[in-house]
């Protein structure tokens, strides 16, 4: 299960996924859960702009109510047919989200879960790809929310999520302005299973369950 991630400092972001236009403005933090804000880079307009967004997709009606938290992830392999993701993807809404790492949750035979910190190696934040949407309450209020993709589990991804067998799809920095602007097809081309060679994991304390905690301790291996 993927419910948990790390976000870098706003620097650090910038240097990895460069945007013309910065409206974002965030801090790292240790322990983001769905609904909360995450910051993204899109396109608009023919540019591409680095924007806040809630990470929990809701799907776009217009003036309607908005109860649901939204989904935080979306399998790659029903982009196309999802009734909520749809749109979305047929209208290039893909966006990426700059993380330093995230967290997946282990199912002991015991039954117990275990939490694990993910990251890659020798890269300090990495581009996970993602899908957008703009939804208006009736309220008149915007909502601009987002779920990460998720693709086939590596090696080392399916040892740790024994269940779903499922991990994001991680963008390389070459791919970062295809996924933004390519056609469905092309875009699609590119949600590969990232290497078990190049990412790294360890156990974590149980601490990272609570949202009351978010601090650099968190990624810290277990003791």
């Amino acid at each position: 299960m993927y419910e948990r991630l790390v976000i870098p400092d706003q620097q650090l972001a910038e240097e990895e996924i460069p945007a013309a236009h910065r409206w974002w403005t965030f801090a790292a933090r240790f322990n983001v859960a769905p609904a909360q804000s995450v910051p993204i880079v899109r396109m608009h307009e023919g540019e591409s702009e680095a924007v806040m967004m809630r990470w929990g997709f809701v799907p776009s009606p217009v003036k309607a109510a908005v109860t649901r938290l939204g989904a935080a992830r979306i399998n790659s392999k029903i982009l196309e047919t999802s009734k909520d993701f749809g749109k979305a993807w047929l209208h290039g809404q893909r966006c990426i989200v700059p993380v330093a790492g995230f967290y997946v949750w282990q199912r002991a035979p015991q039954g117990f879960r275990r939490p694990f910190y993910v990251r890659l190696v020798n890269r300090r934040v990495f581009g996970v790809a993602a899908v957008w949407s703009r939804a208006v309450t009736l309220d008149d209020d915007v909502i601009e929310s987002c779920a990460l993709v998720m693709v086939a589990a590596n090696r080392l991804m399916a040892e740790i999520d024994n269940v779903g067998r499922r991990m994001p799809a991680i963008l390389t920095r070459e791919s970062y302005q295809g996924w933004l602007t390519a056609a469905p097809d092309e875009a699609r081309g590119l949600l590969r299973t990232h290497p078990s060679s190049r990412m790294l994991s360890h156990p974590v304390s149980p601490r990272v369950n609570y949202l009351k905690y978010d601090d650099p301790a968190l990624i810290h291996p277990a003791t």
